[in-house]
């Protein structure tokens, strides 16, 4: 019998991608490794290992296989994200001072393996924050102890196979009628709870049984027949985009994409336009938490060909691309996609689809506000995140920090230090009970816009709280 091809994990990092998308090429034209490698004259065991990123291709390696495959130049420009991926600061954790509250900003179980990186902030030398990889098994070479080890999902048996999980789930789903229900309406309302546990407690908690229960489906899919079989691959979706959004709020970009793009595979299969629009949305928020300039506005623009006119998730992505548009500049249209989208939002109430339900008075002021700091406008920034935080409906624990933090950012950049460090101190404990990635990244952009006041009491004190949260580069030279 064959061996069984290693699972692949394409969000770990771009070249972990090319590797994966290398195998899907192949295997869609029906190669084995032996015979692309006689086609292309690479080695076969250097073409398995571009494929398990164990080994990088060099430029001219990836324009033969790209041009072989028929790729159209995807593998090339994939294999130019390597390059970039480079680029960023990755300490070997022997060189990583860890401190005892950190742990709470890693990705907890970014992938079943032992091996696979995990993302946490890092202070360089010289003052600055970035997002660097590390290694689990060298983490706990490196001397991370038992109850550090749980905290980001590792040294535990749980953490060790989450797999072992997934058939008790099932079982537990088949069993469904026993309680008067059935297996998809019980996935529904796991999937309610699991919503209601990130809006309150963060992804950290939601993100392995999200993952879970995508294997769930998949393994009832199998004795699965007509509505229900439709069903079952809906909510394989529905669950696909949840988990999009775990690794969003966990500050990887990389994952959020992989599962985006999964679940956008999977809604063309169901055929609901509705949640295809849904995605391709969720796509320009990514693209915008991103700052991709290249990408966001060009996104919300899809969604919006492809959604019914004057429905909600038309409303959705008009607003996704408002603040694109701030972040290229463009004042003038950013500023007029929210007055679309505030003009809308009355007329929305009897739309019938449950996407965008969230899109409220609020969360509207909460992107006009985000707009106004891209494009410099400190102090009116602030009063609007103030005035869209006040307006929040209650159980939004971790969003309300992602937004107090973007208001300390606005704060900040109005030369108002003191009140946006006591407002920072505020988010930085949302962080540390959520393990939000999102907050992380704008307190890093707080900690060096309070740079100039760092003397003042209250911008040292918060500077100090956060600093203590965070990985540090060391010296290694003796």
């Amino acid at each position: 019998m064959a061996q069984k091809p290693r699972e692949l994990t394409p969000w770990v990092s771009p070249l972990h991608n090319w590797g994966y998308q290398l195998r899907e090429l192949r295997t869609l034209r029906g190669l084995s490794l032996r015979e692309l490698g006689k086609i292309t004259h690479i080695d076969h065991s250097h073409l398995g290992r571009f494929e398990r990123a164990e080994r990088t291709p060099d430029r001219s390696q990836a324009v033969v296989l790209d041009d072989k495959l028929g790729a159209s130049g995807m593998l090339l420009r994939l294999w130019e994200r390597i390059g970039d991926e480079r680029g960023h600061v990755a300490n070997p954790p022997a060189h990583v001072a860890r401190s005892s509250v950190d742990l709470a900003f890693a990705v907890a179980d970014q992938a079943a393996s032992d091996g696979e990186g995990i993302s946490v902030p890092c202070r360089l030398r010289d003052g600055s924050v970035v997002w660097v990889a590390l290694d689990r098994r060298a983490l706990l070479r490196g001397g991370v102890g038992l109850g550090a080890g749980v905290a980001i999902g590792i040294g535990s048996p749980a953490a060790a196979d989450s797999s072992s999980a997934v058939p008790g789930l099932v079982r537990k789903a088949r069993a469904a009628s026993a309680y008067g229900s059935t297996p998809v309406e019980h996935l529904r309302r796991t999937r309610r709870l699991l919503i209601d546990s990130d809006n309150l407690l963060g992804p950290r908690q939601a993100l392995r049984a999200v993952r879970d229960h995508i294997e769930v489906i998949k393994e009832l899919r199998i004795d699965s027949s007509g509505a229900d079989r439709r069903d079952m691959l809906e909510l394989q979706t529905q669950y696909g985009e949840l988990l999009a959004w775990l690794y969003q709020d966990l500050g990887d970009t990389g994952a959020a994409s992989y599962w985006l793009d999964r679940a956008m595979q999977w809604s063309h299969t169901v055929g609901d336009a509705d949640l295809t629009t849904y995605v391709m949305a969720r796509k320009a928020q990514l693209a915008g938490d991103a700052r991709d300039l290249t990408d966001v506005v060009d996104l919300a623009e899809a969604a919006q060909r492809m959604a019914r006119p004057r429905s909600r998730l038309a409303a959705v992505a008009r607003t996704y691309e408002a603040y694109g548009h701030a972040l290229r500049g463009d004042a003038v249209e950013s500023e007029r996609a929210i007055d679309d989208v505030r003009n809308a939002l009355d007329g929305l109430g009897s739309d019938p689809t449950p996407w965008g339900v969230w899109l409220t008075a609020s969360y509207v002021e909460v992107h006009r506000a985000q707009g106004l700091e891209a494009l410099g406008d400190h102090a009116r920034a602030a009063d609007t995140f103030a005035a869209a935080i006040q307006m929040m409906p209650d159980g939004f624990h971790r969003d309300r920090g992602v937004y107090m933090a973007r208001q300390a950012v606005a704060l900040a950049g109005a030369r108002v230090p003191e009140q946006a460090a006591t407002i920072g101190m505020h988010a930085l404990t949302v962080a540390e009970d959520t393990g939000s990635g999102r907050i992380t990244a704008e307190l890093a952009r707080l900690d060096s816009a309070l740079i100039p006041w760092q003397r003042e009491q209250g911008v040292a004190e918060f500077r100090a709280a956060f600093d203590a949260t965070i990985t540090h580069e060391t010296r290694t030279d003796a």
